[in-house]
């Protein structure tokens, strides 16, 4: 398996790939995919529109689009790497409403919290080894930077954090999916409460904790949900750090987890190997189970365990979150995919 972190430093060949592939694979460049497919299984199927979010690339360009959050007022918001703007935010049109942000190179995981009816961000960067909270127009208002407090960081350019989640009383958990693998918790105020987790194979380590999010589907027990994506997995934290469980996706290298009522959305940013486009989006019911891959094959099950999925060669490039509105349709930014812009699925 090649790690993404090896195909970013062959970038001469990526992006050969990528260019031969995309005419390939990516419709909107051919013209010769079908006009807005349906994809999905059961009762979650979506009307696939590429060109929901393209834009004047010299006015509003992108490199990576990473992350999409929703503000109550249904804009959405999405951090991409293109030094000219690191935020562009979107109606649920596809018009462009505003572009900021110049401080974020490797603007990547990006936080939505709402407090006493006013909304901020946190904003991750692991270029710039920092994350950010912010107004919505980009006013920076906390900066948390190396945790010294942790002497594993002992060499500050460790400290590489990809997401960020926020508990109902405030304490913030930064997740270091690129640096050394350390859930790492603060109070609401930016004072150091603990540490968990770190690289490795054990049920309370991870292989790149790329995604975290606060499960607040049982309102008396919330919990974190936790990616370790090279491993295929979600697994589950009480609040202070105790391993709980873990959910094992073969084939599924999972980016974060978004809850909307019983359910969890993610993007699956690769199914085999980071040299090709085989992406997918997944969606995991109450019990844990996927129950629809837009994107990808019906999903089934031997045994109880997921059979790995199969890309359909035609949706995705490397789809790397999802973003749901008010009606339940999704919004898919993409990773290293040619400097596209995010596709809307339509539910159908």
């Amino acid at each position: 398996m090649i790690t993404r972190r090896k195909f970013i430093r062959n970038t001469a060949v990526a992006s050969g790939l990528a260019i031969s592939s995309s005419h390939s694979v990516f419709g909107i460049l051919t013209g010769k995919a079908e006009e807005n497919p349906i994809v999905g299984h059961g009762d979650f199927t979506y009307k696939v529109d590429k060109k929901w979010g393209i834009q004047d690339p010299s006015q509003y360009p992108v490199n990576d689009c990473h992350e999409m959050v929703m503000d109550k007022n249904q804009r959405l918001i999405m951090t991409t790497t293109h030094p000219q703007n690191n935020i562009l935010i979107y109606d649920r049109s596809g018009k462009i409403l505003d572009a900021w942000g110049t401080d974020f190179p490797g603007a990547h995981g990006l936080t939505l919290v709402d407090e006493g009816g006013e909304e901020f961000l946190f904003i991750t960067d692991p270029d710039t080894q920092k994350v950010c909270k912010t107004t919505l127009k980009g006013d920076i208002l906390m900066t948390f930077n190396v945790p010294n407090e942790i002497l594993a960081y002992e060499e500050s350019k460790k400290f590489k954090p990809t997401e960020t989640a926020v508990a109902p009383n405030g304490d913030i958990y930064i997740a270091d999916g690129y640096g050394m693998d350390f859930i790492i918790q603060y109070d609401a105020e930016g004072n150091y409460i603990r540490h968990f987790g770190g690289h490795g194979k054990g049920k309370d380590q991870f292989e790149c904790c790329h995604g975290i999010t606060v499960d607040q589907r049982d309102r008396q027990n919330p919990t974190l949900l936790i990616t370790s994506r090279s491993a295929n997995e979600f697994k589950r934290f009480t609040m202070d750090g105790q391993h709980l469980e873990t959910i094992k996706l073969p084939g599924c290298y999972v980016c974060r987890p978004v809850i909307k009522g019983d359910l969890i959305y993610f993007a699956v940013i690769i199914t085999n190997a980071w040299d090709s486009f085989d992406g997918m989006v997944a969606v995991l019911d109450k019990n844990n189970k996927v129950i629809s891959l837009p994107g990808g094959n019906k999903p089934q099950y031997q045994n109880r365990v997921l059979t790995p999925p199969i890309y359909d060669k035609k949706t995705f490039l490397n789809p790397h979150d999802v973003c749901l509105d008010n009606e339940n349709n999704i919004y898919v930014p993409q990773w290293n995919s040619n400097k596209t812009y995010p596709i809307k699925l339509t539910r159908v």
